[in-house]
């Protein structure tokens, strides 16, 4: 089995688009598709052709394209049962649980509810990658819209579960500000404050800060560590549940 191609790139103002390619089928996956264009552009420059469409939740900046990269290609569209009436063009819906091939690449669906009430991230474990678009970010996770900060932790625990070694895409370049906020929970972290200075170059270049991987999520990212001493003790809630802790992280991003 031949390895995946993957390549990253900016849609809109500040979404990641991903396209996974197998060359040996010629099978092409977007995750998500939060605009035609820049998809047509990256799939036209590499020669690809598009044959489906891994969505993973129903906010327009991750669907807005499916229609129209539909209508180009014929593209398969598969996304989470429980927003199926949001999502357009979707062919096939997906639960918790539920394990497809891609290529013959295993993809395995996890629920991941609490931005979305229905948000799915999709694990591909034989080749090490996460795609968790709006529920973990690098140093953050997704603002809490539908869900509750319970089932956003909950979410947050499946993946923090995962292999270290896990090579992690996400939804949106948000990294910089989530580094500003993380050390102001997170003070005493020095590899925390190593990545933030090593973000603030790659943001002056220009340069993505993603992929991530799960390690390094949980040596830097607060929105995983809430069951971490140092951090409890600057919050003054050493005694506290980890969903408190986590909802306070959360309710102090918010404000931030």
């Amino acid at each position: 089995m031949a390895e995946l191609e993957i390549h990253q790139f900016m849609c809109r103002s500040d979404n990641f688009g991903v396209l996974l390619h197998d060359p040996e089928s010629g099978e092409t996956a977007s995750i998500d598709a939060p605009e035609a264009e820049p998809i047509l552009t990256a799939l036209d420059e590499r020669g690809w052709k598009l044959t489906h469409i891994f969505t993973t939740h129903h906010h327009g900046d991750h669907v807005e394209g499916n229609e129209a990269l539909k209508e180009r290609f014929g593209c398969t569209i598969i996304g989470p049962r429980a927003e199926a009436d949001s999502i357009p063009g979707i062919d096939r819906t997906v639960v918790e649980g539920d394990r497809f091939t891609f290529a013959g690449h295993p993809v395995e669906v996890i629920e991941t509810p609490g931005h979305t009430a229905g948000h799915v991230s999709y694990h591909m474990p034989d080749d090490g990658l996460l795609f968790a678009a709006d529920t973990l970010f690098a140093l953050g996770c997704g603002r809490v819209f539908e869900g509750t900060p319970d089932q956003m932790w909950s979410s947050l625990k499946k993946l923090r579960a995962l292999p270290a070694s896990t090579i992690v895409y996400c939804g949106h370049e948000y990294t910089l500000a989530n580094a500003r906020f993380a050390v102001t929970v997170d003070p005493d972290n020095l590899s925390l404050q190593s990545r933030a200075r090593d973000i603030e170059t790659l943001r002056e270049a220009d340069k993505p800060t993603l992929p991530t991987t799960i390690a390094e999520e949980l040596v830097t990212n607060p929105f995983l560590r809430p069951d971490d001493a140092d951090i409890r003790a600057h919050l003054g809630m050493s005694d506290a549940t980890d969903a408190e802790v986590f909802a306070e992280i959360r309710s102090r991003k918010d404000r931030f």
